[in-house]
């Protein structure tokens, strides 16, 4: 009898991987594009994962304390959308409403790879519920699993306590060769395993074939014992068709404490045909349609029979994940209240980071600047207000790659503390010289609710770049702290000196970038941030000292929400020129303004800290901000002029940077490059002259 039961749950099991691979099999012939050769080979793997240890609802694919499934070989998307469907995850929108219908339908499957299918060419967050988050561009999804695995030890220091563990997720990533090639995924591990951070597992599909043919063409490193030196325990399934060694291998995940774990998977796609090989033509292309039938009868599976779900499946996987899931959540919901009632504050802590709402009074403590000549330098004003903003919101957590004392965004208050193996509760990051790991971190601790940003040099933001643009598909708010912002760097010179920098973070859709041109425009610039809640923001900074506007004189910095406001204005309101400027050059607009305005010049200076936020305004406030009868403009950036032609017009004057900088004090620069009152006087006298 026992062994009729075993025969009957190795029956069920291989018709639920096959199930799996012909569903891949046949999306991707359908589609005349894809990958069906990963999905087939890993299919195994992600059964077992799911079907056994996965803490996972599909009735309610956002439950704060699921385990999440990163798939970081994003070209193997059907494996997760035959997943998503054979378990019965439900959609779920944007206003966190669980909605009756399946995230991914058969005939979502059917249509992969086409327009407005939930099943795209690669796994898109808040496009199909289930989807944890965005990859494809290879490492990020492993870099990005990171940081949802810190995410889990932060919160479950803040959250948890003796009787109410609220957190205490596990974070499992798919990598295939491609993962581990890219250098993102070494940053992120070595960053894992000085963490210890024993909730993350990656499973490593060692298959040993690439686009361009087998791995030994660009490959020979041991993995293995690469990772053990980051600190990772590393075990090894020899087939990824072995059940029991990959349940052996997630048993000895979960019974590791002090480390994070790295699977190899070692594996090889059989086809119907013997000559078929494990190569591209398996990975990027579809198998064809007699390949697909050799392949099918090789299953014991009907050749003719396309897009075929046995009933037994769907059972299957429901008496499985399904009810285990429900169980669990079941647990977690009784417990939750339970815990609202012993810890009030908390709770309502934890429902508002979920759904990323604000606490009460977020903003009590924010401060403000006098009037001041002198000024204080964007980054140091930044700092503070990041310090009043943090005490007031808990979960705003974040560091540097490893330029916190240039950047000031250190938690110096008491109790803020420093996040590292030895104390999970700390609220300052260190990410090490990883800038580009840094970010798909950050998109991972934002994924999870908390509320991350990350610093740097803004010259260096093209390390991190990849990631930016991902948390901008994914319309996450993820904060980045830029300082060291122009030519004002001086010394350190060109290398340094960002120039184009600038333009092409204003060129990614859906990222917010703020300029703010003196420390009251940093105040109204972080009140922005804090009620973003879709939207990525890069917060640049100066290094050097801005003269703190006097507010008595000029329009409030509150205007900074709208992206460009008028700042100080001609007599009657009616200009003959316009000044434009953005951070450190708005005040030598003001200069430019006030030499205009004594020789009877009617000049208007309007402060564009954010185009963006500029350009959500309706046009009837933007053609007030910059009339389009006046056609006499000049903007002020030290940056490249990319860009500036949509607001001073085709006749409009741009001074800006044209070429690199150089290495040389501040004021030698500012000098050699334009960016004078002086130069901005004549540019406006200039356009005046022009228009007779």
């Amino acid at each position: 009898m026992q062994q009729v039961m075993l025969a009957t749950q190795q029956q069920i099991d291989q018709l639920c991987v096959n199930t799996i691979r012909t569903l891949a099999m046949d999306a991707v012939q359908k589609a005349n594009s894809g990958h069906p050769g990963t999905p087939m080979a890993m299919a195994p793997v992600a059964y077992c994962l799911w079907q056994q240890f996965l803490r996972f609802d599909p009735d309610d694919p956002i439950w704060p304390n699921r385990d999440r499934f990163v798939l970081s070989m994003g070209h193997a998307s059907m494996l997760l959308y035959a997943m998503l469907h054979l378990t019965g995850v439900k959609a779920v929108n944007p206003k966190y409403e669980t909605l009756g219908e399946l995230s991914v339908k058969l005939e979502g499957i059917e249509r992969f790879r086409q327009l407005d299918s939930k099943c795209p060419g690669h796994p898109e967050y808040r496009w199909t519920s289930g989807v944890e988050t965005t990859t494809g561009p290879l490492g990020q999804g492993v870099a990005t699993s990171v940081g949802m695995a810190i995410a889990g030890k932060w919160m479950a220091q803040y959250f948890n306590r003796p009787g109410h563990e609220m957190i205490g997720y596990n974070v499992y990533a798919l990598a295939g060769d491609g993962c581990m090639m890219e250098g993102l995924s070494g940053e992120a591990a070595s960053l894992a395993g000085h963490l210890q951070l024993s909730n993350l597992c990656w499973i490593y599909d060692n298959n040993r074939i690439t686009i361009e043919g087998h791995t030994a063409w660009a490959f020979s490193e041991d993995v293995a014992t690469r990772f053990i030196a980051y600190g990772w325990n590393v075990t090894r399934v020899g087939d990824a068709n072995d059940l029991e060694m990959l349940e052996r291998a997630f048993r000895t995940f979960q019974k590791t404490n002090d480390r994070p774990t790295l699977i190899i998977v070692d594996s090889h796609i059989a086809y119907g045909s013997p000559n078929k090989q494990d190569t591209h033509g398996a990975h990027g292309e579809p198998l064809g349609e007699e390949e697909i039938r050799l392949t099918k009868r090789n299953y014991g599976w009907p050749e003719d029979a396309k897009f075929l779900v046995p009933e037994r499946v769907r059972e299957h996987f429901r008496a499985g994940i399904g009810e285990r899931g429900k169980r669990l959540r079941g647990e977690w919901m009784a417990k939750f209240e339970q815990y609202g009632k012993a810890y009030p504050e908390l709770a309502d802590h934890l429902y508002k980071m979920q759904h990323r709402e604000l606490p009460a009074g977020w903003d009590k403590d924010l401060p403000s600047f006098p009037a001041d000549p002198k000024g204080v330098a964007g980054r140091d004003a930044s700092g503070k207000v990041l310090n009043a903003l943090a005490k007031s919101l808990p979960w705003l957590i974040g560091g540097a790659a490893d330029l916190a004392p240039s950047t000031k965004t250190r938690l110096t208050f008491n109790g803020a503390g420093d996040f590292s193996a030895e104390n999970y509760a700390g609220r300052n990051f260190h990410f090490g010289i990883r800038e580009h790991a840094m970010g798909s971190i950050l998109n991972g601790l934002s994924l999870t609710k908390v509320r991350p940003y990350g610093s740097g040099f803004l010259i260096f933001s093209d390390y991190s770049r990849p990631a930016i643009r991902l948390a901008a598909l994914m319309e996450i708010p993820v904060i980045y702290v830029f300082t060291h912002d122009s030519i004002g760097v001086g010394e350190d010179g060109p290398t340094h000196q960002p120039v184009e920098q600038l333009a092409s973070l204003r060129a990614i859709p859906g990222l917010i970038t703020l300029r703010p041109g003196d420390a009251n425009e940093v105040v109204e610039a972080w009140r922005v941030i804090a009620k973003l809640r879709h939207d990525p923001v890069v917060l640049v900074l100066s290094r050097q000292a801005l003269p703190t506007v006097d507010r008595t004189k000029y329009a409030p910095a509150s205007g900074l929400e709208k992206g460009a406001y008028i700042l100080a204005d001609a007599p009657g309101g009616i200009p003959q020129v316009l000044l434009l400027g953005t951070g450190s050059e708005v005040s030598l607009c003001l200069q430019a303004y006030e030499q205009l305005t004594s020789e009877g010049i009617r000049a208007r200076v309007v402060s564009m800290p954010s185009w963006e936020l500029f350009e959500k305004q309706s046009r009837e406030y933007r053609e007030t901000v910059l009339p389009p009868n006046v056609t006499a403009r000049v903007s002020v950036e030290q940056a490249s002029t990319f860009g500036w032609a949509r607001y001073v017009g085709p006749f409009g004057h741009s001074i800006g940077m044209t070429t690199f900088g150089a290495s040389a004090p501040l004021k030698e620069l500012q000098k050699k490059f334009g960016f004078t009152p002086d130069k901005v006087v004549a540019a406006a006298r200039e356009q005046l002259a022009r228009r007779g």
